[in-house]
This record gives structure tokens, sequence and C-alpha cells, in this order.
């Protein structure tokens, strides 16, 4: 199952950017509140979504400037893969969208693809008000 969510322009450099996603410990600023008991460090993160699933994240490989590859880690329902594509527009903007991969069956894909949809679309437009008037929260 891939899901791909809404591409969204950030106000601030790529570079700045990728430094901010780079340490997975800003990925919990970028969850709505219904996420809980996130823990994060430099190179993974943790969280539990609706129904108390964990879904943790590692980083698997970078991409200077350009793009930040996750992997599922062992807590997580399902195997897949999490990439987040940056493109500079200009010195001051920065185009951006999440690309989800995940192995999933049928019968669970029905009851994930909308929730996981509007999640990465909710991380993209957070990510997007974090660099408004250059101010990072």
């Amino acid at each position: 199952m891939k899901i791909d969510s809404d591409k969204i322009i950030v106000n601030a450099s790529q570079q700045k950017v990728y430094e901010f996603l780079t340490n997975a410990e800003n990925i919990g600023k970028l969850l709505p509140d219904e996420a809980k008991d996130f823990k994060g460090s430099e190179n993974e993160c943790s969280f539990k979504v609706q129904g108390g699933i964990t879904i943790s994240l590692i980083q698997e490989a970078l991409k200077a400037t350009e793009e930040i590859q996750m992997k599922s880690g062992e807590k997580s329902p399902f195997p897949f893969k999490l990439s987040i594509y940056l493109q500079e527009i200009s010195d001051t903007k920065t185009e951006g969208y999440i690309a989800f991969d995940g192995e999933v069956n049928t019968f669970l894909q029905m009851m994930v693809k909308k929730p996981l949809t509007n999640l990465f679309n909710y991380m993209a437009n957070k990510l997007k008000k974090n660099f408004e008037g250059d101010i990072e929260i």
C-alpha cells in the first residue's frame, strides 16, 4: 500500500528543513494531539495512535538535504518504509511531502488507508506551519 501526503511549501531553506527532520525527536512536533506517549531520540521515535497501536520509526538512510528514509521498528503492527522528500525551490522555500510504503493485507488496508492518509497530510501541513514567519515550535 502506497500513500503520498499533500505536497507543501515550507518557508525555510532546504538545509534548515532537512536538519529539523533528521532529528527524529522533532517528529513529535508534527503529530496530532491524538498521538500519545511520544518517545524520541536523534535516530528513532515511537508513539501510540488510535486504538493503542504503537508505531515506531527508525532512520534508515539519509540523502543530503533531499530525502530522509525511515523504516518501521519492531513495535509497529506491520512492516513499512516512510520517506520524506525535500526539494529546494529557492533559498527560502522548500517543497516537501511524505511517502509511505507498507506491507498491509487487503483487510487491514481498508481500515488504515484513510487514517494514515489523514495523518501524513496533517504532519506535512504542521511542518509548513512550523516555519511560517520563521518561528519554529
